[in-house]
């Protein structure tokens, strides 16, 4: 009776340590290897390399993104859309992608007002757009634009608008 005691005491304490040490270099992989993605969640001005065609205002629209993990859902509107007020249409955030390797690619459907109603028409206001981007250091973006129905590419640059305020409340004093 004596020699099973001990054999099972064995086996378990064997085991446990087995577990254990398995454990301690799963973590220690995790660690090393695993990152999270940047937090890139928030709204971003967006300023156009070139002028639009055909278009007398300002070319900045307001991109919000929302973030979990990788995933991520966002919205393109007019600057002066941007209050506390979003309609519906802003808040169901229509473009959706993945963020990989400091590069987020979104595609989905953009409001044309956002564009200055770029090949906008009453019976199509919403055109399928794509958006690739790369993320900077401090959290800008520089990116381009593909809309269905427009044959030129928008090459742009997303400055988070927190990060603006607070250069522009620099300027001022």
């Amino acid at each position: 009776m004596n020699n099973f005691k001990l054999k099972s005491l064995g086996f378990y304490g064997a085991t446990i340590a087995g577990v254990l040490i398995l454990f301690k270099a799963v973590s220690a992989y995790g660690e090393s290897n695993l990152k999270a993605p940047p937090v890139i969640s928030g709204s971003y001005r967006i300023t156009l390399d070139e002028k639009l065609p055909n278009c007398n205002q300002t070319d900045t629209s307001i991109l919000k993104i929302q973030q979990s993990g990788i995933y991520v859902n966002a919205s393109l509107s007019p600057e002066d859309a941007n209050s506390e007020n979003a309609t519906s249409d802003e808040k169901t955030h229509p473009l959706s992608g993945i963020l990989r390797n400091q590069e987020l690619n979104l595609s989905g459907k953009i409001d044309g007002s956002a564009l200055c109603n770029i090949a906008s028409t009453e019976n199509a206001p919403f055109h399928s757009a794509k958006m690739q981007m790369q993320l900077l250091d401090k959290g800008n973006f520089t990116g381009q634009l593909t809309v269905s129905g427009v044959s030129q590419n928008f090459k742009f640059t997303a400055i988070p608008q927190k990060a603006q305020e607070k250069s522009q409340s620099v300027k001022k004093h």
